[in-house]
């Protein structure tokens, strides 16, 4: 396991402080502050147990088999569209703007 890598993981646990997951033999926190950058205000509304997410490797103890994970930083939407396209996290709010994004996406690839 290496600092950056992405990996998918699954949701076991949801605290109001973040989402656990596991990832072969490992057990995973993604805090909350790796959710996002804009405040979460349900995390519970972004995560159900047993969902497959992809995050991003922060802190291994191989030890233990522990990590430390960002969401966020796994994320494959660019800055510029989440500036542009209000989304919140998640496949649910994904699909209301899904149309706004995808329009926002054709702009910034037209513009490159």
């Amino acid at each position: 396991m290496q600092k950056n890598e992405r990996i998918l993981c699954k949701v076991t646990g949801i605290q109001p402080y973040g989402v656990f997951v596991e990832y072969g033999n490992y057990q995973g926190l993604i805090h909350i502050s790796e959710v996002s950058d804009r405040f979460v205000t349900d995390i519970t509304k972004l995560f159900n147990m047993g969902d497959e997410i992809f995050a991003v490797v922060l802190e291994c103890d191989e030890v233990n088999q522990k990590l430390q994970l960002s969401y966020k930083r796994a994320l494959l939407v660019s800055s510029k569209v989440m500036q542009k396209v209000d989304i919140k996290i998640g496949f649910r709010s994904l699909k209301d703007k899904l149309e706004d994004w995808v329009k926002a996406k054709k702009e910034e690839l037209d513009n490159d």
